[in-house]
């Protein structure tokens, strides 16, 4: 009874305290408090429920019958809006807090909410090698169902929590993207309620035009209702190797150079100042040195992003083999290296092994829970922001990003981007070389101002033909939204499709200027 009474008293203090201060200050100033004690065990009970109703639906195997009345569902709830003579625009009606975004989606407040709960994994067929999944399906429930059966995908986005509707609407990257190009590259077909209430499938040559503008679109042309996936044979194991590189022109040198070598199964860099980063190649495989076996998902492991910066700080090269589902989610755990701004000693070895298991804590939640004032604060005073650019502009790009936010460290992701229609394609007619370039943090610069410093980055951006992620805050004016996008199909299936009366225009959804 002892420790149990401790703990107890201890609590009993600690609400004493928080009463006395008041939860708005403690929520402020003292934010790991409430996060310890409260979102932390309910990211738990979150993630239990959720695995269980995957589990029992797979053993079950409803999804596929579920998903057809599911489907009916909307189109009826879609053609009661027309029936109601469409006094407003539609929108999913999944909570904004729900969403990975750190961006609050006000307009659900007064637009037609359509209720769309499709969160299964469909079909997985081998002999494709194509699953089908609905749109909330996350990344964390498909690599755990497809992995188990010797499957994955190609792409995988870094976060637990992302789902495939996001990724789609919006955009997915990770360090296998200098072969497959983005998420959506790996798609083949995808499923939409359209505006009057019909059921469409669109492949590349089915509906193509729908097809190539549905990415990035965030919505705005239909309601995403299924989707079908490329599938690789998953390996065991990820052999990672680890160059420490310094110099800006150097790191910027060996970056390319990995990033156009298609044996490298992944290609990452962290940079850590402006002239030090660490290079990370990793290649599939089924074999490992039992001796330098990492399992880097393991709840009492360091960050990953700080055991990567022990080989800066040591300046040695390493090699290890990480197991393939660790490293898909890698980053999550610390949720990049957001979490040591939110718990800040959230890496210390007797957090990790008494508490650990229960980290991260939900996205969502911290977005639920994290109040006006500190709304406010993270938009002043932080910056998550991922900007993509020709890998031939990135010197330049890291320049920008030091002079004019100063966030370290810094995300490094190539990715292969073909010219194919839609809202982002290279400038020429030939596939390029690009690379995501994310600043998650507090900026270091004196003069950082969150509009006027994020308008500086989204204009070099756009001089050099890249694309800001549109999960971000966005501060352009409409006319330079669409500088940087190419509306031109979007525009014209909005048309036809009679999308303008039905949904708000993707720039009205996640621009500062158009939001009230």
């Amino acid at each position: 009874m002892g420790p149990l009474l401790s703990l107890g008293v201890g609590l009993f203090l600690l609400l004493l305290w928080a009463r006395y201060k008041g939860i708005a200050y403690v929520l402020l100033h003292h934010r790991w408090v409430f996060v310890c004690l409260f979102l932390l065990p309910l990211s738990v009970l979150f993630d239990i429920y959720y695995q269980v109703r995957a589990w029992v639906v797979q053993k079950l195997h409803s999804a596929p019958r579920q998903h057809h009345l599911r489907v009916l569902s909307i189109q009826a709830q879609v053609r009661e809006w027309k029936k109601e003579g469409q006094k407003t625009y539609m929108c999913t009606g999944r909570p904004g807090w729900l969403t990975v975004s750190l961006r609050v989606g006000k307009y659900k407040k007064t637009l037609k909410n359509i209720t769309i709960n499709l969160m299964d994994v469909l079909e997985v067929d081998t002999e494709r090698q194509v699953v089908r999944v609905e749109p909330l399906v996350s990344m964390g429930q498909l690599t755990a169902h497809l992995n188990r059966m010797g499957w994955t995908i190609p792409v995988v986005p870094e976060l637990d929590d992302l789902t495939v509707g996001g990724l789609i609407m919006g955009t997915g990257i990770e360090s296998s993207s200098h072969i497959y190009g983005l998420f959506q590259h790996t798609c083949v077909a995808y499923e939409l309620v359209l505006a009057d209430g019909s059921h469409v499938r669109c492949t590349p040559e089915e509906n193509s035009d729908l097809f190539y503008a549905v990415p990035w679109s965030c919505g705005t042309l239909g309601f995403l209702v299924a989707a079908e996936i490329k599938m690789i044979p998953a390996k065991k194991y990820v052999k990672l190797h680890y160059e420490p590189v310094r110099g800006l022109k150097a790191i910027c040198r060996r970056f390319a150079e990995e990033s156009g070598k298609k044996e490298n199964n992944f290609v990452e860099g962290l940079l850590y100042s402006l002239d030090e980063a660490v290079i990370m190649t990793g290649v599939l495989t089924n074999e490992a040195d039992q001796s330098k076996i990492n399992r880097i998902g393991n709840y009492y492991k360091p960050w990953f992003f700080k055991h990567v910066e022990n080989y800066l700080k040591t300046n040695k090269t390493g090699t290890e083999y990480i197991p393939a589902r660790h490293y898909y989610h890698r980053h999550t755990r610390s949720i990049f290296w957001e979490l040591q701004d939110i718990i800040p000693f959230g890496n210390n070895p007797i957090f990790r092994y008494v508490f650990g298991w229960m980290v991260p804590p939900k996205i969502s939640l911290l977005k639920l829970t994290q109040g006006e004032a500190i709304r406010k604060l993270y938009e002043q005073h932080h910056v998550v922001q991922d900007m993509m650019i020709p890998m031939k502009n990135l010197e330049q790009c890291i320049e920008t990003f030091h002079s004019d936010i100063k966030v370290y460290p810094l995300w490094l992701c190539p990715f292969i981007l073909p010219n194919n229609p839609g809202m982002i394609h290279p400038k020429g007619d030939e596939a390029e070389l690009y690379v995501d370039v994310g600043a998650y943090g507090e900026p270091k610069t004196k003069h950082f101002e969150a509009m006027a410093s994020t308008r500086q980055l989204e204009k070099f951006v756009r001089n050099v033909h890249g694309f800001q992620m549109l999960y971000a805050d966005c501060y352009m004016t409409r006319e330079e939204f669409w500088e940087m996008f190419d509306g031109s199909l979007y525009h014209k299936l909005r048309k036809q499709l009679h999308c303008n009366n039905a949904f708000p225009e993707v720039y009205d959804k996640i621009c500062k200027a158009a939001r009230h």
